[in-house]
């Protein structure tokens, strides 16, 4: 008995000792910006200033755009967050943020994402990678993917839009239509075609495998988004662990789909103008790459990067366009207005340069991006020691930079949508 209530002594007091080991180590860690004279919100263990978030009580984007317009009206220029105990810092002036984004981008190449190549290969994309990986690739891709062959790609965009039309058409008089789902499908049937030379079909068939996968990389259980904080936070533990960062059947789903398309336009001798196409000519013979060339798995990862960057982002700008447009109808009709009479001007030929024309539809959509940004925040990491000017504060290597993109919800009057949603504008009866 005696034993038995000292060994339970012994565990009681290491588990006192362990927490007050914590609470010493956050509390410590804590004093971070307060020890460097940068301004911040006081954070509470462990969460730091992400409880909310971590509780998903409110998204990054949405506490991020509230700490903006808080520390904006003390007319600050940066101020300091904690991201659960890692210290954030986080730019307010766009001047500062012209800065480090352009003229002193050598100290932040990297985005800090979390990259796990030997489990997940397709976790390593230019928008993940850092340091001389990043820059081998960027260095590779730049050249490429020119705006002259991206053109190329154009009558595969204007093919799928005109399915788009007819099926629109076809479902108006079904009922109401979800504009997050069509939008999606569209997009999905694009950049699949683009990025993997894959015929989706999703407007057809919104239930295609294709279709159904690409929803599953942003669909995450609790499980998974729990994982992806965790990658924030230990990199290295969970790299040892062989952790991912999307659903693994959904990854393993576009490997072999690239996989599959490879192997076929190989042995076929079949050639498109589309991403795929000008992935696959730079990739070596023997697959092991060079200082001109891919290998296969960078390969592939840059066709699952154009897929996972392009759906998502375009069809979210068009659902909240079409939102604020069926909104202000003013908007509206000068777009449709706009949209029309560049085209009578051309013969009613929907060509490339022709979209070009449309100033009005140009300001729109950037418009939407503006107040719907794509990503809400943007996300740097010091790659070595820099000094914010005019300033003694000096941001470590290693640490996070965030830049707020989301400002606080305004009454807008401008709102834009990709231009294929007019097509069908110029029935009138389909006003």
């Amino acid at each position: 008995m005696v034993f038995t209530e000292s060994v339970l002594l012994k565990l009681f007091s290491a588990f006192i000792a362990a927490v007050l080991l914590v609470i010493y180590f956050f509390k410590k860690r804590f004093n971070y910006w307060k020890n460097l004279g940068v301004e911040y919100i006081e954070p509470t263990i462990p969460f730091g200033n992400s409880k909310d978030n971590f509780l998903q009580k409110s998204s990054l984007g949405d506490w991020y755009a509230d700490f903006y317009r808080k520390m904006k009206a003390r007319k600050l220029k940066y101020a300091g967050t904690y991201f659960f105990y890692i210290p954030t810092f986080v730019t307010l002036d766009l001047d500062l943020v012209k800065q480090i984004m352009q003229v002193d981008f050598a100290h932040f190449t990297d985005h800090g994402a979390y990259v796990n190549e030997k489990d997940d290969p397709l976790s390593a994309h230019v928008f993940s990678l850092g340091g001389q990986r990043w820059r081998n690739l960027r260095v590779k891709l730049t050249p490429t993917f020119t705006s002259g062959k991206m053109k190329l790609m154009y009558p595969i965009i204007i093919k799928i839009s005109e399915e788009l039309v007819k099926t629109l058409k076809a479902e108006c008089g079904k009922g109401p239509i979800e504009a997050k789902d069509f939008s999606g499908r569209f997009t999905t049937d694009v950049i699949g075609n683009c990025a993997f030379g894959i015929e989706c079909n999703s407007l057809r068939d919104p239930n295609t495998e294709f279709r159904i996968k690409g929803k599953r990389i942003f669909n995450l259980t609790i499980s998974e988004l729990l994982l992806n904080f965790a990658s924030f936070l230990f990199p290295k533990t969970m790299n040892f662990f062989g952790a991912r960062l999307f659903p693994k059947e959904a990854t393993d789903f576009f490997w072999n789909v690239i996989k599959d398309t490879t192997e076929y336009r190989e042995k076929s001798g079949v050639r498109r103008n589309d991403a795929m196409q000008l992935l696959l000519d730079m990739m070596s013979k023997d697959g092991k790459g060079d200082e001109n060339t891919l290998t296969y798995n960078e390969m592939a990862a840059q066709a699952f990067v154009f897929f996972i960057a392009g759906f998502e982002t375009s069809s979210t700008l068009m659902s909240f366009a079409l939102l604020e447009l069926a909104q202000n109808q003013d908007v509206q009709d000068r777009l449709r207005e706009e949209i029309n009479e560049v085209l009578r001007e051309n013969k009613d030929e929907l060509t490339y340069e022709v979209i070009w024309e449309m100033n009005y539809l140009r300001m729109v959509i950037n418009e939407t991006l503006r107040k719907y940004p794509a990503l809400p925040v943007l996300t740097r990491e010091c790659t070595k020691d820099y000094r914010v000017p005019n300033t003694d504060i000096i941001i470590r290597k290693g640490h996070p930079v965030f830049i707020p993109v989301k400002d606080s919800p305004r009454k807008i009057r401008a709102n834009g949508i990709l231009l294929v949603l007019f097509l069908s504008a110029r029935d009138p009866g389909g006003k």
